[in-house]
């Protein structure tokens, strides 16, 4: 990618967290992955889109692509206070931050633990609670195995990290994470004050009404429903590509970022 400004690894939290800026600004974007994924994966179409208006942070979150892992599980909480930790490491005072997916609730938790650190939330296919899932996705995550990663996003892992224990442990950690995944408490969602954009697609892994429901409780948020599959508005590698509509999306945050 152009306009690579800096990457590098920040010790944040016992990790060794791999981050990269791009472009040029005052309050930088900060983008956080879905699971299973990389910088690339799921930010490799957006991200060029965005960082002409801006600085841009991307990262890699505990175990995937070039982040080293720790003798813990993965969990909403621990990402949002890692990615805290990066902000802290790269001495930025507030960011906007856009999660997607798995991101996408690490984002609110970001927007919950550390406030003071976030200017504007971008949340894209984020879940609060289990039943904002498609039915049976829990089911079919108890017998998940490796075989069930998309071929692209196991690519992109070896890619970039070319050891198979290593994408093993990602894998078996984001399984881990989704069978014990824990809901927001009612109270949470009405607790943050940063500007929230809400964006889904009408055939999401997210229930659209789920989507709905958070924007509702974040006081003042805002919500878009896209076409497509999950990650298609943004580009994600593992879903056919619908033309146009990430530089849609890309149109939509930054006119919400702007604002």
């Amino acid at each position: 990618m152009e306009k690579l400004e800096a990457s590098g690894y920040a010790t944040v939290n016992g990790l060794q967290m791999y981050y990269e800026i791009y472009g040029e600004g005052d309050v930088p974007l900060v983008l956080i992955h879905g699971g299973g994924s990389t910088i690339e994966s799921t930010f490799g179409v957006l991200m060029p889109l965005l960082y002409q208006h801006g600085k841009v942070i991307a990262l890699e979150l505990q175990a995937h692509g070039r982040t080293s892992d720790r003798d813990a599980p993965e969990s909403f909480e621990q990402d949002a206070d890692d990615v805290a930790g990066l902000l802290q490491y790269l001495k930025v005072q507030k960011a906007n931050v856009l999660g997607f997916s798995n991101g996408g609730s690490a984002t609110m938790r970001l927007a919950i633990r550390h406030p003071k650190l976030v200017n504007k939330i971008v949340v894209i296919a984020g879940a609060y609670q289990k039943e904002g899932f498609v039915p049976g996705l829990f089911e079919g995550m108890e017998h998940a195995t490796l075989d069930n990663l998309p071929k692209p996003l196991h690519a992109a892992f070896l890619a970039v990290t070319p050891d198979e224990k290593r994408l093993k442990n990602m894998f078996d950690k984001d399984v881990y994470r989704m069978l014990h995944f824990k809901d927001f408490p009612d109270d949470a969602l009405p607790s943050i004050k940063a500007p929230a954009l809400f964006i889904s697609s009408d055939r999401d892994v997210i229930l659209a009404a789920h989507t709905l429901k958070m924007s509702q409780l974040v006081p003042g948020a805002r919500l878009i429903i896209l076409p497509g599959p999950h990650g298609a508005c943004i580009g994600a590698v593992e879903v056919p590509k619908i033309d146009g509509l990430p530089e849609i999306t890309a149109t939509l945050v930054q006119g919400f970022l702007a604002d």
